[in-house]
């Protein structure tokens, strides 16, 4: 739905909203996908909305008495004509609406008084004191008819104290299929202007948050969560209105959540394992019992689901295995296909149950690049029912249940948010237990903001909420000198920046940056990559705040190619200090020729290519760039480098080779006259790299160590980037100081990138194995010997290392770092380098190697003792490895090694 065009065709001609009567209106709470609101009056509260539902459509009002108003006459047709699907038709209106009969007839519409609805009518009018044709009415808009309604519920409610009106109330039970429901909350009245555009929908409405009742039933009897079993759950973001969490870490994640939708309710589990585990079979009784409204009818469980199926029935609880089929009354399924989604939300809207469990971490690691919350086939069920599965895991465990009585100091993303929100807007000190939600109210903000503003106005809403906390409190400034705490508002309005952003096809109004005038440049990138997919370097840098436009051939729109801005891409969302904002990195598919991307953060412009791209060169044009300091060895001159290259303005440079490409702050690189020996340095140590690993001197994409003020774990770390401290820029690019001092760390972490899994056996040896690399280049290409270049490998400390382990009984569980890698320099010690590299490039073409660690090392000292024609039993045994007797009687044939080190401890 347009829901612009909507609103301007229901306000067109409005003057103004006169709600000056006696009548007290009631406040519409809007929950569903196609809600909008459209007289929202000062205070916030929703007084008139519209919706749709199926193929027809509803406009709600929050009081019977404005359907006979004089003074709403154009709005009321200009209603029945967004209602009314094809001009002309017959609108029947409710006989107690009289007066609305006059005001509809005389401007033409052909009107007919009746006291029920008549299929052949166009529109319908009523009030909404009576649902005793209610299913009718929701079939009726579900065809394409529409329905004007008019009522308040507060009056209702005083005298139904032991009813819920959003669930109760006769008039909700036809609205609320489409996402509206009257409360029992008084409407401030008034004159009111017109708004220009739709309004945003109230972040809370306190009668949409008391769900004790809820939890009392779906809890009830149920000790403690305990929800570990073989699967490894998501969690979830439960962002709706009507929906709340039931299970809650210590860290606020959330792995089971509820919510009532329309007439109906759901349940929903992170892992579907957790629907048939016998541990959760009370809850799971209760969840069956609350889906059902308290009411007996059919239960269909998806043939997925077996396992629940088998647990109820042990339990004499009557289903059967069945697909959604219109006469069930709970419907039991996993969240792995969308096939089914619209028939669902219909299902539960008009009713029914829904119970479902599945994980979304595994669909995004084969994903990657894809927003989880928009496209993973669960989301596209459960987004309109408030509660979305987000695509990382979460540690399992035993969990207290929620207590019912203290539900308002449970963590609700909405409840938070207007918590924070009025801290913010009244300048006060947060307070617990606010205090203790922020960094799940960080990362929750900016998940909500990948659902696409597109899948309703109620996301629109929250976009705009949140817009306005950012402008209206500013982007606090982040930095190595003034850091900020990790439980800070200031984080919340970084996250909440950022994530607007990745929205945003103009930053520079959130962040009033200075746009500079740049010209424009092309640059010809290798989109050809045979290995995982590679950041190419443009050369560029986008200032923060600003927009760069690229214009790509046509040949090379939707086919994976992507834009990327900034490389430093460590995401530092629970850190507890901040030194940058947590996430500074941004990504767009290129879809079409001519794009623009905007990053609040700015960064090194990269075009990502994507693994098996065949298209060679491609010339793309840029505007909005700034020229960087980039130095590639063999195709940049040291002339261009010294007239003007290393004087470009950006605040980042890269140095690079064939094989590896550094990343570090722009002043670091500028004292030097002429890169040629250290990147040639470099590319000796990468062949070193290369020759060790036995893989081709030419690696499919050249490593990467950025350097940032901030990382996410350790000194520095392995991946794709290495990710290293400003501190060690230094170990990079002064060749004086590599020389003299080595640079263990980042041949370390280039290390840990040639691990493989046949032959490591963690964590034993995680941190270990990558240290042949530093041993190998420190010694081949820098000429320091091992104990210079690490004071762990001095020989005192080797043998006190030894002595001890062997003193403690050689167990396994001690074998681990520095102790582990003393078994594999004996090893090079008494049979060079040799044997490795044979034995790894060996690794690369085995198959059907085992995956247990006995079992691994078992192949790995039988490998290694044939490679060397000696029979090396008896030395991993010594060191405490589990060698199996078939391997020691099949070595046994091998001579056997007098210079056993291990044999003289």
């Amino acid at each position: 739905m347009d829901f612009s065009a909507a609103y301007d065709l229901l306000v067109d001609g409005v003057q103004d909203w006169d709600l000056t009567s006696d009548s007290v209106p009631c406040e519409l709470l809007l929950t569903g996908e196609t809600a909008f609101p459209v007289l929202v009056n000062p205070r916030g509260q929703v007084l008139i909305a519209a919706s749709q539902y199926g193929k027809g459509r509803m406009v709600v009002v929050s009081h019977e008495s404005y359907l006979g108003s004089p003074k709403m006459a154009r709005f009321l047709h200009n209603a029945v004509g967004w209602l009314s699907a094809s001009p002309g038709a017959v609108v029947g209106v409710q006989k107690s609406l009289s007066s609305l009969v006059n005001i509809l007839s005389s401007s033409g519409t052909q009107v007919e008084p009746s006291t029920e609805l008549i299929a052949s009518f166009g529109v319908y009018c009523m009030d909404a004191y009576d649902a005793a044709q209610g299913r009718e009415l929701i079939q009726f808009v579900k065809r394409g008819g529409g329905l004007l309604i008019g009522g308040q519920a507060w009056h209702w409610a005083s005298g139904h104290s032991t009813e819920r009106v959003l669930f109760d109330f006769p008039g909700n039970h036809i609205t609320s299929v489409a996402g509206v429901y009257f409360t029992d909350v008084y409407g401030e009245t008034g004159i009111f202007s017109v708004s220009d555009k739709v309004a945003a929908i109230p972040l809370i409405a306190p009668h949409g948050l008391d769900f004790s009742r809820d939890l009392n039933l779906l809890l009830r009897g149920v000790s403690e969560l305990d929800i570990v079993t073989d699967g490894v759950p998501s969690h979830l973001l439960v962002h709706g209105t009507l929906a709340f969490p039931l299970g809650l870490d210590s860290a606020y994640q959330c792995f089971l959540g509820a919510a009532h939708y329309g007439r109906g309710r759901v349940v929903v589990a992170t892992h579907e394992v957790l629907l048939s585990t016998p541990k959760l079979t009370d809850f799971i009784l209760n969840a069956i019992h609350w889906l059902g409204a308290e009411k007996r009818g059919r239960i269909g469980i998806n043939p997925n689901l077996k396992n629940l199926h088998d647990l109820l029935t042990q339990r004499q609880v009557v289903c059967e295995i069945s697909e959604l089929t219109d006469n069930l009354s709970i419907y039991c399924c996993q969240s792995y296909s969308d096939n089914e989604a619209k028939k669902i939300h219909e299902f539960v809207a008009e009713g029914g149950g829904l119970l479902i469990g599945g994980q979304a971490w595994w669909w995004a690691s084969q994903n990657e690049g894809q927003n989880v919350l928009a496209e993973y086939p669960g989301n596209k069920i459960l987004n309109g029912f408030g509660i979305s599965i987000l695509g990382e895991t979460m540690e399992v465990g035993k969990y207290p249940v929620l207590r019912p009585e203290e539900q308002w100091g449970h963590y609700h993303f909405r409840r938070a948010l207007a918590q924070f929100q009025q801290h913010l807007d009244k300048k006060e000190e947060l307070q617990p237990p606010v205090t203790g939600w922020l960094q799940k109210l960080s990362r929750d903000c900016a998940k909500v903001l990948q659902i696409p503003v597109k899948n309703g106005h109620v996301y629109a809403s929250l976009y705009h909420i949140l817009y306005e906390m950012v402008q209206s409190n500013g982007i606090p400034s982040v930095s190595k000198e003034h850091p900020v705490k990790g439980n800070s508002k200031e984080v919340v309005l970084l996250h909440v920046a950022t994530a607007l952003c990745q929205t945003m096809s103009d930053c520079a109004r959130l962040a009033l940056c200075e746009l500079p005038t740049v010209p424009s440049t092309t640059v010809e990138i290798n989109c050809t990559n045979s290995g995982d997919a590679a950041w190419r370097s443009t050369g560029l840098y986008l200032p923060r705040g600003n927009t760069v436009t690229f214009i790509f051939p046509s040949t090379v729109t939707g086919v994976g190619l992507q834009v990327q801005i900034g490389c430093h891409s460590d995401d530092l969302s629970r850190a507890e200090e901040l030194k940058r904002p947590p996430v500074v990195i941004r990504r767009c598919d290129v879809k079409d020729q001519k794009m623009s991307v905007s990053s609040l953060w700015g960064g090194l412009i990269y075009i990502i290519v994507p693994k098996g791209s065949q298209l060679g060169g491609v010339s793309i044009a840029v505007k909005g760039a700034v020229q960087a300091p980039f130095f590639w060895l063999g195709k940049t001159s040291k002339s261009q480098w010294l007239t003007c290259i290393h004087h470009y303005p950006a605040p980042w440079a890269e140095l690079a080779t064939q094989n590896i490409i550094l990343t570090v702050p722009a002043d670091s690189i500028r004292p030097i006259d002429d890169p040629e020996p250290l990147l040639t340095l470099w590319e000796r140590i990468m062949a070193a790299v290369a020759e060790l690993a036995a893989t081709g001197a030419t690696f499919p994409q050249p490593e990467r160590i950025v350097a940032d003020v901030q990382i996410s774990a350790g000194w520095m770390h392995a991946g794709y980037p290495i990710m290293c401290h400003l501190d060690s820029v230094k170990e990079l690019v002064n060749m004086e100081y590599m020389h003299a001092n080595g640079l263990w760390g980042p041949l370390h972490e280039l290390g840990h990138n040639q691990q493989r899994a046949g032959w490591e056996f963690p964590p034993h040896t995680t941190e270990a194995t990558c240290n042949l690399w530093s041993v190998y280049v420190h010694e081949k290409v820098l000429g320091i010997p091992r104990d210079r270049a690490h004071e762990e490998l001095q020989l005192k400390n080797r043998k006190k290392r030894i002595s001890d382990y062997l003193g403690k009984g050689a167990q396994l569980k001690d074998w681990n770092v520095w102790t582990a890698l003393e078994t594999y320099l004996q090893l090079q010690e008494a049979f060079g380098w040799e044997p490795f590299i044979q034995l790894f490039s060996e690794y690369q073409t085995m198959s059907n190697i085992p995956t247990d660690n006995p079992s691994k090392m078992n192949l790995w000292a039988e490998k290694f003792s044939r490679q060397v024609k000696k029979n090396l039993a008896p030395f991993f045994v010594a060191w405490g490895w589990p060698i199996k007797g078939e391997v020691s009687k099949k070595l046994a044939s091998l001579p056997n090694w007098d210079k056993n080190p291990m044999k003289k401890v």
